[in-house]
C-alpha cells in the first residue's frame, strides 16, 4: 500500500528542496552581483573628472553592465546554492532519511532537473533579451560622457567589406570601408570608401566627414569628395621597336574628381552590424551574432570566432542544470567528510574552475580552427561526465 504514496512523497520533497534552493540562490546572487557591481565601479574610478564623466554617469554605466553579470554568475549560484544545501541537509541526516523513504538517484536528478527550468528560462532572457542591450547603451553613455568614439586596433580605424550584388544601377559592386569614428549615436564620421567593380579594378574613391544610416539599407554621406578612375577611351598603339621601353607618363587611368555636399549609398552595412564593436562577441545577442557571421560569410570572411560565440550563447543557459548536476554528489558526502564551509568553498572552486576552461576551449578553438558546436560544448560535456561518475562513486560507497 505505501507504492501509492510514493509520488506524493516526492512532490513533497520536491518543493521543499526547491524553496530552500531558490532562497539560497536569491542570496548567493545577490552577494555576488553586489560584489561586482563594487568592482566594476572601482574600475571605473579612473575616468571619473575625464570631460563630462561625473562619478553619476560611473554609477549608470555599471549600473547597466548588471544584467551581463547575472548572466554569467547564474550556473555558478546554481551550483554554491544546491550545495549549501545539500550538505547541510547531508550534515542533519535529511538526505539520508529521504533515501531511506526510497528517493533514489535517479528520483533526485529530476528533481534537481526540475528545479533548473526557471534558472534556465532566466539565464536565456538575459542573454538575448536583456545583457546585449544592456552593455551597448553602458558603452554609449560612457563614450557620450567621455566625448570620444569607438575605436578598434587600427590607428586608421575600422576597416568593413561591403558587397552588393546590385548597386542600384544594375552593376555590381565589392566596397572597402575605413571609418574613423563610430560614434555612440551610430552615425559615422572620417568615412573612407574603395570601391571595386566585378574585375577587382578600383572605379571609385570617395572621403566623407559623416554619415547616417538611412533605413533599410541607405548611407547618407555628407562633405564627400569623390574620385572615379576610368581607363582612357583610346589607348595609344604599341611600340614597334623591339625592347622599348613604355611611356611612363602615358596615363593608365584618368581620374575625375568632384565635391558633393550630401551622397546616398546603398549598403548591406547596419548600424546593428556596426554595432557589434561596442560589445564583445560573447555578450552579443545571437540574433546579432547570426546577422554578423552572414554578413561576413557573404563577404568571404572568417568566422571562427563569431561561430564560436554564437554556439557558447545557445548552449550557456543549460550549463544551469550541468551545474545542478554538479552539487548532488555533496549531498552523499556526510559531515566526517568536511563542514558544510568547506564544501561551499569547494563548489565555487568548481564553478570557476569552469568558467575558466569555458573560456580557454573558446580561445583554443579559435586559434587550432575547432568546430564551433564542439568547441563550445566540451567544457560542459567534461564537467557533467566528471558529475556523473562522482555521483556513481558516492552512490556506490
Amino acid at each position: 500500500m505505501s507504492a501509492p504514496a510514493m509520488p506524493t512523497s516526492l512532490l513533497v520533497y520536491e518543493g521543499y528542496l526547491a524553496r530552500q534552493i531558490y532562497a539560497t540562490f536569491g542570496f548567493v546572487l545577490f552577494a555576488f552581483s553586489g560584489l561586482f557591481f563594487f568592482f566594476d565601479l572601482i574600475s571605473e574610478l579612473n575616468s571619473i573628472g575625464q570631460h563630462n564623466y561625473k562619478f553619476g554617469y560611473a554609477v549608470i554605466r555599471v549600473a547597466l553592465l548588471a544584467p551581463s553579470r547575472l548572466y554569467e554568475i547564474i550556473p555558478v549560484a546554481a551550483l554554491i546554492s544546491a550545495i549549501y544545501i545539500f550538505a547541510t541537509m547531508a550534515a542533519n541526516s535529511e538526505y539520508t532519511i529521504l533515501r531511506i523513504s526510497g528517493l533514489s538517484t535517479r528520483h533526485a536528478l529530476g528533481a534537481l532537473a526540475k528545479i533548473g527550468v526557471p534558472l534556465v528560462a532566466a539565464t536565456f532572457l538575459l542573454g538575448e533579451a536583456v545583457s546585449p542591450y544592456a552593455d551597448q547603451l553602458s558603452e554609449r553613455v560612457r563614450l557620450e560622457a567621455l566625448g570620444s568614439s569607438v575605436s578598434s586596433n587600427f590607428r586608421s580605424g575600422v576597416w568593413v567589406k561591403d558587397t552588393l550584388d546590385n548597386d542600384g544601377a544594375g552593376r555590381p559592386v565589392m566596397r572597402f570601408l575605413n571609418v574613423g569614428e563610430l560614434m555612440p549615436d551610430a552615425t559615422i564620421r572620417h568615412v573612407r570608401i574603395y570601391e571595386f567593380d566585378h574585375q577587382f579594378q578600383l572605379t571609385d574613391v570617395r572621403v566623407a566627414q559623416r554619415g547616417k544610416f538611412i533605413p533599410p539599407d541607405h548611407w547618407q554621406l555628407t562633405e564627400v569628395h569623390a574620385t572615379h578612375l576610368s581607363k582612357p577611351t583610346s589607348l595609344p598603339p604599341s611600340s614597334s621597336v623591339v625592347n622599348q621601353k613604355p611611356d611612363l607618363l602615358q596615363p593608365i587611368y584618368h581620374a575625375a574628381q568632384v565635391a558633393l555636399p550630401e551622397y546616398l549609398m546603398r549598403s548591406q552595412l547596419t548600424p546593428q552590424i556596426l554595432s557589434v564593436l561596442l560589445v564583445a562577441p560573447d555578450r552579443m545577442s545571437m540574433l546579432d551574432l547570426f546577422s554578423y557571421i552572414r554578413h561576413l560569410q557573404e563577404n568571404h570572411q572568417d568566422t571562427q570566432r563569431y561561430e564560436i560565440a554564437l554556439w557558447r550563447k545557445f548552449l550557456y543557459p543549460f550549463t544551469v542544470w550541468v551545474m545542478l548536476a554538479l552539487s548532488l554528489p555533496f549531498a552523499y558526502l556526510h559531515t566526517r567528510a568536511g563542514v558544510v564551509g568547506v564544501k561551499v568553498f569547494g563548489g565555487i572552486m568548481l564553478g570557476m574552475s569552469f568558467q575558466l576552461i569555458n573560456t580557454l576551449f573558446s580561445h583554443i578553438g579559435t586559434l587550432n580552427t575547432w568546430p564551433a558546436p564542439l568547441t563550445a560544448a566540451t567544457p560542459s560535456l567534461i564537467y557533467i561526465a566528471f558529475g556523473l561518475i562522482a555521483l556513481r562513486w558516492v552512490d556506490r560507497h
